[in-house]
């Protein structure tokens, strides 16, 4: 995968950056993500409008085998695609007034056995898992060159800083 990692302490966990230079590199990146990914994973996504959540997403489910493709759930908050290695709970909570709205998703009644992606999650759904791995993506802005996103990603629990670990040289 042509990234440039970096690697920072934030924490006490080792946060790891990288820069994705087209949306197939965004979606190679989410296949190495898959390949991490245990039941009850938790993977909380935020950026703006157009950073790649949802393609990131949709590395994620072609890493774990998921033949059906996958769309953003913003008008339904929750889609659930059984046919990959580990099912996959794929969230949008944009539009959730706060955590309690979050809570009415019952997203817990699967969390055990599933993966689940929240994007837009951040303060939300962290109580869902221990251990989760928050992804935030940037882009340029109006004012910058190029479609280079980065993506640093922030492991919670010891879990995923050692999971991490083994993620890029």
């Amino acid at each position: 995968m042509s990234v440039n990692p970096a690697r920072s302490v934030v924490g006490g966990a080792t946060a790891v950056a990288i820069e994705v230079p087209t949306a197939e590199r965004m979606r190679e990146l989410g296949g190495r993500l898959a390949v991490l990914l245990r039941p009850g994973d938790l993977i909380v996504l935020s950026g703006p409008l157009g950073a790649g959540k949802t393609v990131l997403a949709q590395g994620i489910a072609a890493g774990l085998g998921i033949g059906q493709t996958v769309t953003s759930p913003t008008f339904v908050l929750a889609r659930v695609y059984l046919d990959g290695r580990l099912p996959l709970v794929h969230v949008d909570a944009y539009r959730l007034g706060g955590v309690a709205e979050a809570d009415d998703l019952d997203l817990d009644a699967d969390a055990d056995s599933s993966v689940t992606i929240v994007e837009w999650g951040a303060g939300l759904v962290e109580g869902l898992a221990q251990d989760h791995l928050e992804v935030v993506l940037t882009r340029p802005t109006a004012d910058q060159a190029g479609e280079v996103r980065t993506v640093r990603l922030l492991p919670s629990g010891p879990s995923w800083t050692e999971r991490l670990r083994g993620l890029l040289p």
